[in-house]
């Protein structure tokens, strides 16, 4: 008989806090509603445009815009800041909109069982290589 899986709670709230302290290292140096920049690493370009911004929460959204292979290819995410708890966390990515904790396996939509935290250590992936790679930004989205 298959265990049941349980998120990891602990490891969840280290690697958005990590994002959190990353990603604040990219943002605009604005951070109202429209302000963007755009990020050249090893060839590949990003734009970080922040959507919303409030007392507590910012959410901005990260898209590769170069090179364009196609549509279906440029990766994307949308995430949220959380300011008083000091942790970001993935909102959607490529046409998914909201993330369960868990997920019972197999499934109709083909998500991980762990799906939420493998997207958020996706970003922190992402957040690493971007700063460690020397992301330069170069202009306005």
């Amino acid at each position: 008989m298959m265990k049941r899986y349980t998120p990891d709670f602990p490891e969840m709230m280290r690697v958005c806090e990590t994002n959190f302290a990353q990603l604040r290292r990219l943002l605009p140096r604005s951070e109202e509603a429209g302000a963007s920049v755009t990020y050249q690493v090893n060839g590949v370009s990003y734009c970080i445009t922040v959507e919303e911004s409030t007392r507590y929460t910012t959410r901005v959204d990260i898209r590769q815009t170069a090179p364009a292979v196609s549509y279906w290819s440029l990766p994307s995410m949308s995430v949220r800041l959380y300011h008083d708890a000091r942790v970001a966390e993935v909102c959607s990515t490529q046409q998914i909109y909201r993330f369960k904790a868990r997920y019972d396996y197999p499934n109709k939509k083909l998500h991980q069982r762990d799906e939420k935290h493998q997207i958020n250590q996706f970003l922190a992936d992402w957040l690493r290589y971007c700063l460690v790679h020397g992301a330069m930004a170069f202009s306005v989205c």
